[in-house]
């Protein structure tokens, strides 16, 4: 049940963290700087998370070693969100979204060089896939649209993330509850693009009508709502599974990019949206998979049959 749960969140991160642009490109042809929507963005977040909190009676206490954790771990979401929103000035959105989608790689070989974690065939065999469902996507052989600077920005962006997840699963705070770790890690961003948008000329005001819109979904469906199905997912099926399933990701972002801001859509991308929902699907069935594999076809078969009872129970 755990693992099923953890599937969903894995899918919901991904899927809501591709809307990032669908809000952001509007706020940024208004004339917004990336360290005012960061600060709002994550403020807004951080105001809903304590709510929520607070509501629910949870306490607020952490220990001066869990505070340290939750710090270093806030300045590589920072990173993240600053390198990504960086590399919109560089890159056409769909492609700045779908590259960082290479954290998984970085997460699998973190988990693997210093946690000793060892994947199994099938997820090195999901990434490989994604990761040429993602190069198809990105336009890779084709400069149309390309900047090299851009994707190294995003590939930062791409690390920070990685860097991330391996924190959240590996670090004192692993065992604190998702509410509270991810409303800390907001408020520090927060608090981080604050004094940045103060260094680089002032906080801009709220902007009106639709822009405040965009704000208060920036906020909740990319950012709240995708970061505690991500702690989640990460409690429930490990780092390098729920970074796995990033690759919904990317096939959010072309969908926006090319029902929203009218980008082409072409025989490369449908290959390449094609690679990254089998990539998926190897994830979702890669234990199942890899016990029959070990144990013959008898038991293989026995346990679809329970997957299909665990996912369908009144079929």
């Amino acid at each position: 049940m755990h693992y099923w749960k953890g599937l969903f969140c894995g899918i919901l991160t991904s899927s809501t963290f591709g809307m990032i642009p669908l809000f952001t490109l509007p706020l940024l042809a208004g004339g917004m700087t990336h360290s005012s929507i960061l600060f709002y963005r994550f403020f807004v977040a951080a105001v809903m998370l304590g709510g929520v909190l607070f509501l629910a009676r949870k306490s607020f206490r952490v220990t001066p070693e869990e505070l340290f954790t939750l710090g270093w771990l806030s300045l590589l979401y920072t990173g993240s969100a600053l390198f990504l929103f960086w590399g919109y000035d560089y890159l056409p959105s769909g492609v700045a979204t779908t590259i960082i989608f290479l954290y998984p790689v970085f997460v699998a070989v973190i988990m693997a060089v210093f946690f000793g974690e060892k994947p199994s065939g099938f997820t090195y065999c999901a990434i490989v896939l994604a990761l040429i469902g993602v190069g198809l996507l990105s336009g890779v052989g084709s400069a149309e649209g390309i900047q090299l600077k851009g994707v190294l920005i995003e590939i930062m962006s791409a690390l920070s993330y990685g860097l991330y997840i391996v924190g959240v699963n590996q670090s004192s705070v692993k065992h604190m509850g998702a509410l509270k770790l991810t409303f800390y890690v907001f408020l520090f961003d927060a608090v981080t693009f604050l004094l940045f948008a103060v260094w680089k000329g002032g906080l801009q005001p709220i902007p009106s009508g639709s822009g405040q819109l965009n704000l208060v979904l920036l906020a909740l469906v990319p950012t709240v709502l995708s970061n505690l199905s991500l702690v989640y997912a990460i409690k429930n099926i490990g780092s390098t599974f729920a970074s796995v399933l990033g690759a919904f990701e990317p096939v959010t972002a072309m969908a926006i990019g090319v029902l929203v801001f009218s980008e082409p859509f072409t025989r490369s991308l449908a290959w390449g949206l094609a690679l990254i929902i089998l990539a998926v699907s190897l994830i979702i069935l890669a234990p199942v998979l890899t016990t029959g594999w070990r144990r013959g076809k008898f038991f293989y078969i026995t346990r679809l049959r329970g997957v299909h009872r665990n996912l369908f129970p009144y079929d």
